[in-house]
């Protein structure tokens, strides 16, 4: 099991390091694969699994509260340490605290878990994918908006956000399959196997893509700051997710495995677009690819421990 999840995981990685590396794709090329992977290929997936389930199938209270609680927690005391001890200010902080409190659920924690539950796997990401997508994200942008504009008003940030938030396709695509579940709306046959069929591409593009935006990344900004941020999200993050879901005895094994994996995963690619929009390029391409690497090696170790 251990093998069958860990080495096609790191061949997708090194083929997409490599087509770009040998440039047989640029990195614009790279881009457009990994546009359509979490733009079409994603919510097509998500859609589609959480459509075919019952409620009492992809809503688990315990799970998502524990989730919030650690992301939040971590988050804002990811903000405080930031601002306070590594003297950012407030715009600077809220998108630099993201990458101590945030995974790769969607890109990366979609293929993992995939290989490891099945169709399983969607039921647990999605409900990260709601957690990031409704409540941090929207947290982060309306705090780096309020902190970076001396006359900010704070109904056309909040409006702005929104927006974002709807155009959004893979969160439209998680909240259309936990409609169609709650309302027993079942999607007609023929859309459900395309759906199916774009929805396999996913996993695979998405570890391509990310192999392949490796390449040019260096560690120019080694630092406390950047060994907190990747310490916080892919040790303490999954050891919090761990000891919260085991604190309840009616909770599956299955899920305590499932959040715990998730929380190690490697930082969110937003977390280095949102540097770049507010001049911390460095300060979040650094802490990205050290998790990148920290990241799958956990993940690397808690599947040998769990599955083997």
């Amino acid at each position: 099991m251990v093998f069958s999840v860990i080495v096609p995981i790191f061949f997708l990685l090194a083929f997409g390091y490599l087509s770009v590396k040998w440039q047989l794709l640029s990195k614009v090329q790279l881009n457009s694969v990994g546009a359509f992977a979490i733009k079409i290929a994603l919510p097509a997936l998500f859609l589609q699994s959480l459509a075919s389930k019952d409620l009492h199938e992809i809503w688990y209270p315990q799970y998502f509260f524990v989730y919030s609680g650690v992301t939040f927690i971590l988050y804002v005391t990811a903000f405080f340490i930031v601002s306070h001890y590594f003297k950012n200010n407030r715009s600077q902080s809220s998108v630099l605290s993201l990458g101590a409190a945030m995974s790769n659920t969607g890109l990366i924690g979609t293929a993992v878990l995939s290989l490891l539950l099945g169709q399983k796997a969607m039921t647990y990401t999605s409900l990260v994918v709601i957690i990031e997508s409704v409540l941090l994200i929207p947290a982060v942008l309306i705090l780096a908006e309020l902190g970076s504009s001396q006359q900010a008003n704070f109904a056309q940030i909040l409006q702005s956000t929104v927006v974002t938030l709807l155009k959004n396709p893979l969160f439209m695509g998680v909240m259309l399959g936990m409609a169609c579940a709650i309302f027993q709306i079942e999607i007609p046959r023929q859309l459900d196997q395309v759906l199916a069929m774009i929805g396999q591409t996913a996993s695979p593009l998405a570890l391509f893509s990310i192999g392949g935006g490796i390449v040019g990344l260096t560690l120019k900004y080694v630092n406390v700051q950047s060994f907190y941020l990747v310490i916080s999200s892919n040790l303490i993050m999954p050891l919090l997710m761990f000891l919260g879901l085991s604190y309840f005895t009616d909770v599956s094994q299955e899920m305590v495995y499932a959040g715990t994996i998730i929380a190690a995963l490697p930082m969110p690619t937003i977390f280095a677009m949102l540097g770049q929009a507010y001049g911390l390029n460095e300060k979040t391409l650094t802490p990205l690819l050290m998790s990148t690497i920290l990241g799958f090696i956990v993940v690397s170790v808690l599947i040998t421990v769990w599955w083997a």
